[in-house]
């Protein structure tokens, strides 16, 4: 009888964990391609405009960091008087630091039609 007993226990101790494990899992999220660098100014002025909320104007790279450097965008704010000078790090993909200056782009162009008499 013992032996019957103990080949039992066995059995269902070996049976609880695998009847266990056939829960159903969560399922894969994609991974987002967040480690692959800035390469185009396009990227760049993306990740400015998300950041402030306003209208990139221009970008250009500069060194930042040593080897990778990172990008200068300008962004336009519409509806202020002031706009953003961000700096975008290649490497992370994120605004480095924000500095505030003159509204890009609200000067008045030659031979518009408001400096025309």
């Amino acid at each position: 009888m013992r032996p019957i007993l103990a080949v039992l226990c066995l059995v269902s101790a070996l049976a609880l964990p695998a009847a266990s494990s056939k829960t159903p899992k969560a399922p894969k999220v994609p991974k987002v391609k967040a480690s692959a660098m800035v390469k185009s100014s396009k990227e760049a002025k993306a990740i400015a405009e998300r950041e402030t909320g306003g209208i990139a104007v221009s970008a250009h790279q500069v060194p930042l960091n040593g080897a990778t450097g990172g990008w200068a965008v300008e962004v336009r704010m519409p509806k202020e008087d002031r706009g953003w000078r961000c700096i975008v790090d290649s490497d992370t993909r994120q605004v480095y630091t924000k500095d505030r200056i003159p509204n890009p782009g609200t000067k008045a162009r030659k031979g518009s039609k408001s400096s025309r008499r």
